[in-house]
């Protein structure tokens, strides 16, 4: 049973138990399909928890050279590294720190490949296509939108493959279904199945929220096999990042004002939307707080505000049991994928911590954060 007041305000807080359980049905359906599923740093990158993931997952996958010089520290492995661009400056670090090393373009993979000839420890290779279809409805967050920067379209890779090209890697996929999942790899095969027989690995992206309550975990597993059976030459690789941190953990805040204008009544907290839940205003999407609901006519009903300066840091409207009052504390379920690793720092807002509720019912603070850490982000 967590002890709420054991916990700072405010704080985020990943719950052990919970991890466990995502990491064990990953695990499974890893095992049954026999794909390799990897740990996206860029949805989730708390990286003193990653003892806990390495019991189940070894390896993860990199968007930067930060990303991939932590999965090399913390994780203890080299990462699939993807990126939109890479540069002169960067590149030999990439190289260092990655197994796997997928391209964006084919102008990219010309311009690098020589460096990956001549380094010693050569990386495997890849292209990232463009399946041209997705599920996706928010363009945000939809890699094949119309004119889409990521991938590269069937019509524009010819009849083969460049030399040293090992592997494909597609990415259309956002908190999506097995389902989901199942009709791109039928237009992925029909783009680009000319070149599966020959190619060493296949790389499926993210966006598969597996761990998600309502997830067909069998249908996934046999859509996996069935593809295995008619590719035997291919290894496949998932990476999802939701998928691992999905409803293990929330960030505890505190009212510390209440103020009315128009009849409506704004409860203003000790954290931030636009600093420390951005996407919920980037979705936009209005996250769930532990004991509350929708508006409802006759309760309590509050906007939750944000203590920033931006007039737009607030979202609503809850109802509640009973009025709120100042001291209270407000629970913000789900905020550890894709939360922690967006937060800024604007208006110097001091920074939530970091912690880990243990499988002993112990508070394990990760971090904490103090002037020092933005006055030094700042000069």
């Amino acid at each position: 049973m967590i002890d709420f007041e054991k916990i700072p305000s405010p704080c985020y807080v990943m719950e052990e138990e919970r991890l466990r359980k995502n990491l064990s049905l990953i695990k499974y359906v890893k095992e049954q399909a026999g794909v390799n599923i990897i740990l996206a740093l860029k949805a989730f990158a708390m990286w003193k928890s990653f003892p806990i993931i390495r019991e189940y997952i070894s390896s993860s996958t990199a968007s930067s050279i930060y990303e991939a010089r932590l999965a090399f520290e913390e994780m203890g492995s080299l990462a699939h590294t993807c990126s939109p661009a890479y540069t002169e400056k960067d590149f030999p670090l990439i190289l260092k720190y990655s197994s796997h090393i997928t391209f964006n373009s084919l102008s990219q993979f010309e311009r690098f490949y020589p460096m990956v000839q001549a380094y010693g420890n050569k990386a495997s290779c890849g292209i990232r296509v463009n399946p041209e279809y997705s599920v996706v409805e928010t363009d945000l967050y939809n890699p094949v939108a119309l004119g889409s920067r990521m991938g590269v379209t069937s019509l524009r890779l010819g009849d083969t493959l460049c030399k040293g090209i090992e592997g494909l890697h597609f990415h259309a996929l956002c908190e999506s279904s097995s389902y989901d999942l199942e009709k791109v790899l039928r237009e992925v095969e029909t783009r680009f199945g000319r070149f599966l027989p020959s190619i060493k690995w296949l790389n499926m992206g993210g966006g598969h929220l597996m761990t998600r309550k309502d997830y067909n975990i069998e249908h996934l597993i046999s859509i996996l096999q069935t593809f295995k059976s008619n590719y035997p030459n291919l290894e496949i690789i998932m990476e999802p990042g939701s998928a691992f941190a999905w409803q293990t953990g929330f960030l505890l805040t505190t009212v510390v004002d209440i103020v009315e204008n128009q009849h409506i009544k704004t409860a203003i907290i000790d954290a931030s939307f636009t600093c420390h839940m951005p996407d919920c205003l980037e979705m936009p999407y209005k996250p769930a707080i532990r004991n509350a609901t929708d508006a409802v006519k006759g309760k309590p009903t509050y906007r939750i505000g944000g203590n920033s300066c931006l007039s737009g840091d607030f979202m609503g409207d809850w109802s509640f049991e009973q009025p709120l009052k100042i001291g209270d504390r407000i629970i913000f379920e789900d905020m550890i994928h894709y939360t922690i690793v967006k937060t800024n720092m604007f208006n110097g807002i001091p920074h939530p911590a970091l912690a880990l509720w243990n499988k002993n019912d112990e508070l394990l603070i990760y971090k904490t954060f103090t002037y020092e850490d933005y006055k030094q982000r700042n000069g």
